[in-house]
């Protein structure tokens, strides 16, 4: 689950059209000398103050760069946790969240510059504890690999099976599993605490392979740490993986990508 703005998903295209002389010359090629940046600027402290009346002081600035659209600027944040992106106006007086599409080749701007500000999201791995995790692969394997999977997620489905092969060809990859059941799934919770009392990779897979699995009640606290564990780490979907260099990625992924994330070939 990709998420845009402070953990705010994108959900729709924001079209905005500048109407101001001044903002139609800096399109032209020879407005400011073909260089935006000769007449305009935006600061860490601009930034902040912005921040600040959009109520979200404490987010840690991480870059300001100029946009792929002229007379945007491009502000990349973090926020318990979670990056995102959006664009403020030359004026400084507009911020605009949405999504920049290139029209002559439909690729979206904003998704492949906010995959990137992701593949540079670490977290500290001696802060996951593993011992009560279940585990798909030799425990012995030198590049462990942590994943935070909800029973009643799809993609997490699809993503177990692309783990089986990758095990079955790596015997140095080991995956470690916690459960990370996710409101939206209102069965996740339950079957989630089922496994964990269980300590069962196959009910798991039973699972995701739609069959029943039973309804079985412990003395654990296992999940309801887990969900917090991932809130601190600014995780809030599933599948999310922590790579052995604390790396985090969210989504599907084939075996053959999945081992070139892993061995850092990706």
């Amino acid at each position: 689950m990709k998420r845009i703005v402070v953990g705010v998903p994108f959900l729709v295209t924001v079209i905005v059209t500048f109407f101001a002389a001044a903002h139609a010359y800096a399109f032209s090629a020879s407005g400011c000398e073909g260089d935006c940046k000769k007449c305009h600027s935006l600061n860490k402290e601009d930034v902040g103050g912005i921040l600040k009346k959009l109520n979200i002081p404490n987010a840690k600035i991480l870059n300001i760069e100029l946009s792929p659209v002229k007379s945007l600027w491009e502000i990349s944040i973090e926020n318990q946790g979670q990056r995102g992106l959006f664009y403020v106006d030359y004026s400084k007086k507009y911020v605009v969240t949405g999504q920049i599409i290139d029209v002559a080749s439909g690729s979206n701007k904003t998704q492949e510059r906010f995959e990137k500000l992701q593949q540079t999201r670490k977290v500290d791995v001696a802060k996951i504890p593993l011992a009560n995790a279940l585990v798909m692969g030799n425990p012995k394997a030198a590049k462990r690999v942590v994943l935070f999977t909800d029973p009643d997620c799809p993609y997490c489905g699809k993503l177990h099976k692309e783990m089986e092969k990758v095990v079955k060809e790596r015997k140095d990859i080991v995956f470690y599993i916690k459960l990370f059941p996710l409101k939206m799934h209102k069965d996740a919770y339950w079957k989630s605490k089922s496994i964990v009392c269980n300590k069962s990779l196959k009910m798991l897979e039973d699972n995701f392979e739609q069959k029943p699995i039973p309804k079985t009640e412990c003395d654990t606290r296992e999940v309801d740490e887990t969900i917090k564990l991932a809130e601190s780490l600014g995780i809030t979907g599933t599948p999310t993986m922590v790579l052995p260099n604390g790396r985090v990625h969210s989504g599907f992924l084939a075996a053959d990508k999945l081992i070139e994330l892993i061995t850092g070939r990706r």
